[in-house]
């Protein structure tokens, strides 16, 4: 059976797996294969970035993607691997093995169903290798299962902020200022997701330059702040809109090729 995309949604059909009925899901089955799973992280974002920076806009991404594309979209996955930002106040951190269990376990619940194709939009860089682990630890205990899917189940990872005309366009109106943590192109997104966190916004300090990651307390130490040699003020509101275009527009190209793609 096809695991392309139904097409993109009519107002009346919510692509939220959540706002759906399992007799819905099953009907869903018959035309696609495919699913969206947003995964963020809850963790500092510097002294003016939202904590929960990372899964608002893997959510808002996965769910424009889900709404142009027709692809049901399930609840974010909202804690990450965030160990290193444990200095500070109202980060909440998965273990690795945790997170590894936990992304294991969603792929394995939607397999059990029939979905075959496991597309993670992900907004923080310190899900990257569990969450492939943990694609590699699926597919094996599907087999072990013997899961009707196993021999088509597929997961891919796709990182928004990477998206080549996300990083392109952040370079171009940040150059290096753009940092690696608490970047002005995330901040400018949630600002155009949540205009009250326009009220955080202020002039900031040079931020600490960008280097290895050895544990919360060294980090602490070498980014009081918590940035790493980002400018998130010159974040606007105006240019999150256009990641979000960008980003989505790059990921439905993704979805789609990886939706129509057959195992041998």
């Amino acid at each position: 059976m096809s695991t392309s995309g139904p097409g993109p949604v009519e107002n009346s059909e919510d692509i939220r797996l959540q706002l759906r009925s399992w007799p819905d899901v099953e009907s869903y089955l018959k035309r696609c294969k495919g699913i969206i799973v947003p995964l963020g992280s809850t963790e500092q974002h510097g002294p003016t970035g939202a904590i929960g920076t990372d899964a608002l806009t893997a959510d808002a991404v996965a769910l424009e993607v889900g709404r142009r594309s027709g692809v049901l979209v399930t609840p974010p996955q909202a804690f990450g691997m965030a160990e290193h930002h444990l200095g500070f106040a109202g980060t909440v951190s998965l273990q690795p093995s945790t997170l590894l269990a936990v992304m294991r376990d969603v792929v394995l619940s939607l397999a059990t169903h029939g979905f075959e194709r496991i597309f993670v939009i992900n907004g923080h860089g310190g899900n990257i290798a569990t969450t492939k682990a943990a694609f590699a630890e699926a597919y094996g205990e599907a087999r072990r299962r013997q899961l009707p899917v196993a021999g088509q189940l597929q997961c891919k990872l796709a990182n928004w902020f990477m998206a080549g005309p996300v990083f392109q366009e952040a370079r171009k109106l940040y150059g290096d200022r753009e940092g690696h943590h608490a970047t002005p192109s995330e901040i400018a997104l949630t600002l155009h997701l949540e205009p009250s966190l326009e009220s955080l916004q202020r002039p900031l300090p040079d931020a600490a330059p960008a280097g290895p990651i050895h544990g919360p307390d060294d980090f602490r130490r070498r980014h009081p702040d918590g940035r790493m040699g980002s400018d998130p003020s010159l974040a606007r509101a105006e240019h999150g809109a256009t990641f979000l275009e960008l980003a989505a527009t790059a990921l439905c190209k993704d979805l789609e090729q990886f939706l129509s793609h057959q195992n041998p």
